[in-house]
């Protein structure tokens, strides 16, 4: 049977498909067919030559359990041995390695395209590089995407279950050793949560690189705050040939504002039932993935698991060839039995940033945050706007206006001595509105260098001009700025999975503001590994509009709604504060 809760779905027709072999890539042409790739064989210019041998089977079709038919394409090694396969799950194309689009991107990014063969889908494995190891690597259309059957739908229980009968079928083909792997980055990862939560039975371990796992909190409405403007972007890679219909999120979104709607419980992923060892990789700057991805690892239900933080944009990452290689040793040891050390991997390798390229990288530790790191509250001096171990005695408001500038407020301490934070900051604001009965509030923990600069870092490789211009108020994920968080007033509800440590709502209600109503607000911010030398500052914005800007270049981000004065209380029975996760070393007691 279809899943159920596709009868709450809004949909919308699928973008036109259009089969030319250029838009989705010189292999897209539909014809089901095995073909054979020539070690040498150059797929497209300004891609890298073939390195072994790869029997390609185009366009085969597998029977999903309501009779749908997607079609995939699966690249093999020339082997008589039998191989495991790696399963790249997402909407974006699986033949459109070539495709402008992508080729574009990663120009853009300074990547270029050498670095892959051309037959690599979009945030996925380089079939050359993994055929010539001996793995497969099977790139699926889900459905209702290109000449795939049924409508398309948008990560939740759907996709778990089409991704489950993927791998189940994968299992059974006469060419493979009935072991199977989940990988990629972005969508690649954040459908890992929601399949691999299902248990296939031939699941044998998940790679998840950067993903989200809640449709709602991560996507749509972070902090409660609607934003439209990226989902659209996404939406625009559901495209179809055979006139399918694409689950649209913007019209759900105005049809089910709360979270406890059952299409978004739909998506709230449960890594807790996922039992398959897992390699998580993360980042502290990803602004739609870092949150997600760090709370699946919290409550990840493997035994066997590792998480590693790194300190680049996930593309850089993955397909760095020294990172390639460690995943292979962790595949080698899962999927093709290779004693090679594997699990004396440390449990936890994180990243300690300084901003000004001496990064500390692979840290290793037992656990996130470290053992040795510790929460400590610094309080907003609203006289001197200052940050201080000891709250004020008296409360002093500060005030700042919505519609005019500078719109926000901010704090800052400067450090006598290295001072070092690891782990989960949050900010307490005890706050009001002036002339309106909502707010949308944004904050962002700075670095300074010790001559007032405001510090940042790119995690791409362009570094010229045009990108400065796109990451200056925007294309966060591009450029990190420090830790963030964002929450709207009325939606500052708890739930039971609130900790003083990480602050998380339930959003299932609206509790809008009456007039000189003071409500304290927790605001989880995303996780932290940065480091400050002595005269060095930290500085914490709080602002009425999101002053990291949007995700990628060319979308603009959430707008808010804000009007009339912001009031903050910083002192007596209305102390707010920065609680920042405080490395105890020797230098820092």
């Amino acid at each position: 049977m279809t899943a159920k809760i596709t009868e709450e779905m809004c949909f919308s027709p699928s973008f036109e498909y259009i089969d030319n072999g250029i838009e989705h890539g010189v292999l897209s042409p539909f014809e089901t067919k095995e073909i054979t790739l020539e070690k040498g064989q150059l797929i497209a210019e300004g891609f890298k030559p073939l390195s072994c041998d790869i029997k390609m089977l185009k366009d085969v079709p597998v029977k999903l359990r309501d009779g749908v038919t997607i079609y995939t394409d699966i690249y093999l090694p020339i082997t008589d041995e039998k191989v495991p396969v790696l399963i790249a799950w997402s909407p974006y194309g699986k033949s459109a390695g070539t495709a402008p689009r992508y080729k574009n991107l990663f120009n853009m990014l300074g990547m270029g395209n050498h670095w892959n063969s051309g037959l690599t889908k979009f945030e996925a494995p380089d079939p050359a590089y993994w055929c010539t190891h001996g793995y497969a690597v099977c790139n699926p259309d889900m459905r209702g995407i290109a000449h795939s059957e049924g409508d398309t739908t948008m990560i939740g229980s759907q996709e778990a279950e089409d991704g489950y009968d993927l791998i189940e079928w994968l299992a059974s083909q006469s060419w493979g050793n009935g072991k199977t792997a989940l990988t990629g980055t972005s969508y690649l990862a954040f459908s890992q949560w929601y399949i691999a939560a299902e248990q296939p039975p031939h699941l044998t371990c998940i790679n998840p690189t950067e993903g989200l796992a809640d449709g709602y909190r991560d996507l749509a409405f972070i902090g409660g705050i609607p934003d439209k403007n990226f989902i659209e972007r996404l939406q625009v890679n559901h495209v179809s040939a055979t006139g399918a219909k694409r689950e649209d999120l913007t019209k759900e979104m105005t049809a089910y504002p709360l979270a406890n709607a059952a299409l978004w419980q739909d998506k709230v992923a449960d890594p807790s039932k996922i039992i398959v060892p897992a390699f998580v990789i993360a980042s502290y700057s990803n602004t739609l993935h870092t949150i997600g991805t760090f709370r699946s690892w919290r409550s990840l239900g493997s035994k066997e698991k590792w998480l590693r933080i790194h300190d680049r944009q996930e593309w850089p990452y993955y397909y760095d060839e020294s990172n390639t290689e460690e995943l292979r040793r962790f595949f080698d040891y899962y999927l093709l039995g290779k004693e090679n050390g594997w699990p004396d991997t440390p449990t936890v390798r994180y990243s300690l940033l300084d901003l000004q390229g001496g990064n500390q990288t692979d840290v290793p530790a037992e656990s996130f945050p470290p053992a040795t790191s510790e929460n400590k509250r610094y309080y907003m001096n609203g006289q001197f706007r200052s940050l201080q171990e000891t709250p004020e005695p008296t409360d002093l408001p500060v005030k700042y206006l919505a519609d005019n500038l500078p719109g926000r407020t901010s704090f800052q301490m400067t450090f006598d001595k290295e001072t070092h934070f690891v782990g989960y900051p949050k900010v307490k604001l005890f706050i009001e509105v002036d002339g309106y009965d909502d707010m949308d509030v944004f904050v962002w923990v700075q670095k300074l260098d010790t001559f007032g600069n405001v510090l940042s870092e790119f995690v791409v490789p362009n570094h010229g001009a045009a990108l400065q211009d796109f990451t200056q108020e925007g294309a966060s994920a591009l450029r990190y700025k420090g830790a963030w968080g964002r929450l709207r007033a009325s939606m500052r509800h708890l739930d039971s999975q609130a900790t003083d440590e990480i602050p998380a709502y339930s959003f299932d209600r609206v509790e809008k503001l009456s007039p000189k109503e003071i409500v304290d607000l927790d605001i989880s911010l995303s996780p932290i590994g940065l480091s400050y030398q002595a005269g060095e500052t930290l500085r914490i914005v709080i602002s009425t509009k999101d002053e990291l800007g949007s995700v990628m270049p060319g979308t603009p981000g959430c707008i808010p709604d804000n009007k009339g004065a912001h009031i903050l209380h910083t002192g007596g029975e209305y102390a707010s504060y920065l609680q920042l996760p405080v490395m105890q070393t020797s230098n820092n007691s």
